[in-house]
């Protein structure tokens, strides 16, 4: 699989194959050249995650609430 292919996955996909990952990094098992490839994959597949994460924080941040504490519309994010 691509870096485009990573680009193309939700979040959840990408945090299943991050865990696999870890996974047989962890069992010690693999070959040091499998395992570097490995390492860059899953470091790839981290900084997807934290990407759907900052959006989806950025998202969450724009809603404004009404008086009585109900959603009431978008606002724009402060860059700062």
């Amino acid at each position: 699989m691509t870096d485009t292919a990573i680009a193309k996955m939700s979040f959840e996909e990408a945090l299943a194959e991050l865990e696999t990952v870890v996974s047989s990094l962890e069992g010690g098992a693999i070959p040091l050249e499998q395992s570097i490839t490995l390492y860059e994959r899953g470091a790839a597949l981290k900084a997807h995650c934290e990407a759907k994460l900052a959006a989806a924080e950025e998202k969450v941040a724009k809603i404004t609430r009404g008086a009585d504490g109900t959603p009431s519309g978008l606002a724009p994010v402060d860059p700062d």
